[in-house]
């Protein structure tokens, strides 16, 4: 995967990592306290892969102290992907107000809306 956006969205989409950050939302973590609820359905090394693969899309970062190798999130990976569905967002408001508003001219005159449904059945008719 080349494009940074891809390769972001393939990092969320796979539950186990998704879990791993909402586990560090929480504050600062060590690789075996990450691994702890996940090691009865995989393997440390299959845990380390999910984490190599967090770390490359920039949602964490990884530092070393002694033999521990704690793990934090970083914000900004997030703010990109925001950013990114912000105009997706801005577009489906713009689609909702319209369908609003559509809405609002067609029952605010009932009257309209019974002549147009007799004149459909009485066009079936014939």
């Amino acid at each position: 995967m080349h494009d940074h956006l891809s390769q972001t969205f393939a990092a969320l989409a796979d539950p186990t990592r998704r879990a791993m950050l909402v586990r560090l939302s929480k504050g600062e973590a060590n690789v075996s306290d990450l691994a702890k609820p996940f090691l009865k359905e995989m393997s440390l090394p299959a845990i380390t892969k999910h984490l190599k693969v967090l770390e490359r899309a920039g949602f964490i970062t990884k530092t070393r102290q002694a033999q521990w190798r704690p793990c934090k999130l970083n914000g900004d990976a997030f703010k990109d992907v925001a950013d990114w569905m912000e105009q997706y967002r801005i577009f489906w408001e713009q689609s909702f107000d319209r369908l609003d508003a559509y809405l609002k001219t067609v029952t605010s005159n009932p009257g309209t809306s019974k002549k147009r449904a007799k004149g459909k059945k009485h066009d079936r008719k014939t």
